[in-house]
């Protein structure tokens, strides 16, 4: 191994070990072949692969050294930067970092200057210009997250909780008495997320997972690599981790020494495995404030049976069940796979790592990753010379202006982090972050403690209804005599609690102390929720605070059935949980009644047991007995109420049915007709009600902790005959002789009254609508209708036709001309009979087979001796035939006729 090393400079240095290995593989770190180029990088480390006879001459900024590649190379560089000038100088000990997200970065840095100046300033900027430097202790993006060394000499930056928009150039600028100095070009600050990539390209179910970055980072890394949120331990650190990959796992990897800023879970394939990912890694929200915590989950089994939110050092406790957090918690899943935890009210002691868990038939989220981490900060306002005022933060939630108010009242055109007061001993200053104004700091006078100022005990206060509350409040006057003092209520102008009717004997004001005064509320009602504030009043002054006072809200146990766990047929098995808007101070505990009585043992916010349908429970505070919740119980009966305007329920009219229970959680309604359900709202409505809605009624009430079925009722809707219809039996062949039924009906309620008719004459009348005709004869036809009638009105049937049919009567015949028959002449014979149907006929002479003619006349046009004898005609039809004969006789050329 060649190695040219040439020291130029004291102040770089280098440290160059030797393995051999029969790999030509070297760490490089600002290494440039001058045989062929293998890459140069100033200050940061990776692998690359080294011709044999290659000559390699690492470069810094004061240093040269060559080698040729005959092993493994690590090179241990640090390269100063430094610039100087007239014995001013700033120095970096590094200009190019990369550094994980969320994680904490110091940049070194020394600066110089002559020992006879005094330095006035310090500042880092990444805005601005030398002249006109932005100062990142102002900027709220860095507010919280920012120092500067105090050594002596020392400029060392420190950044923690790493966002990728901190990327940027940094640089450090000093003033003196004599003149200014800015360190360039400064030190480029990467922030880099951590990603995981997966490589099976080579083998179908086994792949190399990579631990990718933006930036190369520094030093030489190692990695910790996590499987469904749980660290491997078998893994050796490496960048990369190859293994049989089961698309049901989910992986991550994070740099160790940073395990707080791991990379997010993904699916080795597919999106469907076991994960969990946060919007958010870190979290800062404004004590009282309210924060949403989300994130996303995905189960490779289906489904997921129960989600809850947990945080850092409680175990795995949902805190939904932490009394610390009663009444202030919500989950919120309005989306599939979307989990957010909602936190209202936040005190400094919510500042924790939260995390979220699922569970299925056959695994849980039990991960050992990071989850969010929230910082709740208050706001306060520090006196940092006796004209500059600093709205102070543990950390910054992401705004960029502020909101400064002097006594009580807004400074308009204020908005920065900082704020020039005049000097004064008067006045009073307190600070907001903007879109935050309900959480102003306390208010801090500039010079003393004698400024005009109120300040409240507690923001907020959580008081259970029926019980007292206290508000309190310090205040103190620049001027020695306060005149007045007073409370009044948000939306009532000033008027004193005292003169109003709504606490009339309920309000007392104490101060036994000076420069303190409490309200004291009895006997709290829900719409004693407010807003109350103090003034006082002085010869020339009076404190009229636009800042808030303290919130009072008043709150009423509630109990909830959360679980339904087995339903039975006189029991339900279920778990309730006792809820609340707000949770009085302290960590809680409960007390439960079941029909009256303590339950000794259940002193948590849930309660599982067996209920039955007359059971009554509620539950209280501890120390709060007297101030019970609303019990809750199954379904006490269910009634139905018939609305109508009439008496009668008539056709067409509107009707209600109203289904009513006493239950609490109030009932859910089913309507069932004839047993069948048809509706599941507590009120049936019939606008326009018909005949077909007649029947039986009854409706079920039921919440989750049982159910009542309401008693039976009949829905007779009444209505007039609808169209009366008529009707022939048997319908064909009405005979002479024979008998038929006419039958009228039509739909009626009550039934109808019938009336039977013939040609417009009545025949019969009655309930019945059978009308009988016996024997019946050629006179029974005719045109037959019918009535129906009830207490509603009539309804006329159509007209029947009764057709009566019989075979022919005895045929009469007569001859035309009537007169004398003269031979040669034309004779007309004629017959006819009655029948129905119509006859047809048939004429004949006797002894002979043979017709001479059919239809109802029969003509011989012209007479001969022959003609002369007996003829007959036969009248037919279906019913029937008859006969009838006529003789003709012509003698001395006259006719005679014989019948």
């Amino acid at each position: 191994m060649h190695v040219k090393h040439v020291q130029r400079k004291e102040d770089s240095q280098i440290s160059l070990l030797h393995f051999p290995t029969t790999e030509s593989t070297v760490f490089r770190d600002s290494i440039f072949n001058t045989g062929r180029n293998c890459g140069w990088f100033t200050t940061c480390y990776m692998l690359c692969d080294l011709p044999a006879d290659g000559i390699y001459e690492t470069r810094g900024a004061a240093m040269s050294s060559t080698a040729a590649a005959t092993g493994l190379v690590l090179f241990l560089l640090s390269l100063p930067v430094v610039q100087s000038q007239n014995d001013y100088g700033v120095t970096y000990t590094s200009t190019q970092i990369c550094a994980v997200k969320g994680s904490t970065v110091v940049i070194g840095c020394w600066f110089k200057y002559p020992s006879r100046v005094n330095v006035l300033k310090r500042v880092w900027f990444t805005k601005g210009n030398d002249n006109n430097p932005e100062d990142l202790k102002t900027d709220p993006v860095y507010a919280g997250r920012v120092s500067y060394s105090t050594q002596r000499k020392s400029c060392t930056l420190t950044i923690r909780d790493l966002r990728e928009s901190d990327s940027a150039v940094y640089k450090f600028r000093f003033e003196t008495d004599q003149k200014h100095f800015t360190g360039l070009p400064g030190v480029t600050l990467n922030v880099t997320a951590l990603q995981v990539h997966v490589d099976t390209s080579s083998y179908p179910d086994w792949g190399t997972l990579i631990c990718q970055s933006s930036c190369r980072l520094h030093d030489r890394p190692s990695y910790i690599w996590y499987k469904n949120g749980q660290k491997i331990s078998t893994q050796s650190g490496q960048y990369w981790y190859s293994r049989y990959l089961n698309p049901s796992d989910s992986y991550s990897c994070a740099v160790r020494g940073h395990e707080a800023s791991t990379s997010p879970s993904v699916c080795v394939r597919g999106d469907s495995c076991n994960r969990v990912n946060y919007s958010n890694r870190s979290i800062c929200a404004v004590k009282g404030s309210s924060v949403d915590i989300s994130s996303t989950y995905n189960s490779y089994e289906s489904p997921i049976q129960s989600t809850s939110w947990f945080r850092s050092g409680h175990g795995s406790e949902d805190l939904r069940e932490d009394s610390q957090y009663a009444g202030r918690v919500e989950v919120i899943e309005t989306e599939r796979g979307r989990s957010t935890l909602r936190i209202r009210d936040l005190t400094e002691s919510d500042s924790a790592e939260y995390h979220f868990k699922f569970n299925t038939q056959s695994f849980e989220w039990g991960s050992s990753l990071p989850g969010t981490t929230l910082t709740v900060t208050d706001v306060q306002v520090r006196v940092s010379r006796w004209v500059q005022l600093d709205c102070v933060t543990r950390c910054n939630p992401y705004v960029s202006s502020y909101v400064w108010c002097k006594n009580g009242q807004q400074v308009y055109g204020a908005s920065s982090s900082s704020y020039e007061a005049p000097y004064d001993t008067e006045n009073s200053y307190s600070c907001a972050l903007k879109g935050f104004e309900d959480f102003h700091s306390s208010l801090v006078c500039i010079n003393g403690e004698r400024c005009n100022r109120v300040n409240y005990s507690k923001r907020r206060i959580c008081a259970v209804k029926g019980s007292s509350v206290d508000i309190s409040s310090t205040y103190n006057s620049y001027e020695s005599l306060i005149q007045s003092t007073s409370w009044f209520r948000s939306g009532r102008g000033s008027e004193d609690l005292r003169e109003d009717s709504q606490y009339a004997g309920r309000v007392e004001v104490i101060e036994t102390v000076t420069g303190r005064s409490t309200l004291r509320i009895r006997d709290l009602t829900e719409s004693d929720s407010a807003q109350y504030h103090f003034k006082f009043n002085t010869q020339r002054f009076e404190w009229k605070s636009s800042l808030p006072g303290t919130n009072l809200t008043v709150t009423v146990p509630q109990v909830k059935v959360s679980r339904i766990i087995s339903v039975h047929e006189s029991q339900t098995e279920a778990e309730l949980k006792c809820e609340s808007s707000c949770s009085p101070a302290g960590r809680l505990s409960y007390v439960w009644f079941k029909n009256g009585q303590k339950n000794t043992t259940q002193q948590t916010s849930t309660y599982t047991d067996y209920f039955y349908p007359g059971d009554n429970i509620s539950c209280a505070f501890t120390g709060y007995e007297d101030y019970c919740s609303p019990p809750v119980y199954a379904p006490k009966f269910a009634s139905v109420l018939v609305l109508n305007n009439s008496h009668e329920i008539m056709e067409g009219s509107s009707v209600n049915l109203t289904c009513s229970s006493d239950a609490n959680p109030a009932a859910n309604y089913t309507w069932y007709k004839d047993n069948k359900p048809i509706s599941t709202e507590q009120q049936l409505i019939f606008s326009s009600i018909q005949s077909s809605d007649s029947g039986e009624y009854h409706c079920t009430a039921k919440n989750e902790l049982g159910q009542r079925p309401s008693e039976v009722i009949f829905i007779n809707v009444k209505y007039a005959p609808k169209l009366a219809s008529v009707s022939v039996s048997p319908s064909a062949g009405i005979v002479e002789g024979r008998s038929v039924n006419l039958t009228c009906s039509s739909d009626a309620n009550p039934a109808a009254n019938y009336t039977w008719y013939k040609e417009n004459k009545s025949l019969f009348h009655g309930p019945v609508g059978m009308y009988h005709l016996s024997s019946l004869s050629s006179e029974d036809s005719g045109k037959y209708s019918c009535k129906a009638e009830n207490l509603y009105g009539p309804a006329q049937s159509v007209t029947l036709y009764i057709d009566v049919e019989y075979p022919p009567k005895l045929p009469s015949v007569s001859v035309s001309p009537s007169a004398e028959i003269v031979e040669g002449s034309s004779v007309t014979l004629t017959c006819s009979s009655d029948a129905n149907p119509a006859a047809n006929y048939t004429w004949y002479k006797e002894d002979e087979d043979s017709a001479k003619a059919s239809g109802h006349n029969f003509t011989i046009t012209d007479f001969r001796p022959e003609h002369i004898g007996s003829y007959y005609c036969v009248a037919q039809n279906t019913r029937g035939c008859r006969n009838s004969t006529l003789q003709l006789i012509v003698t001395a050329r006259r006719r005679h006729m014989w019948p």
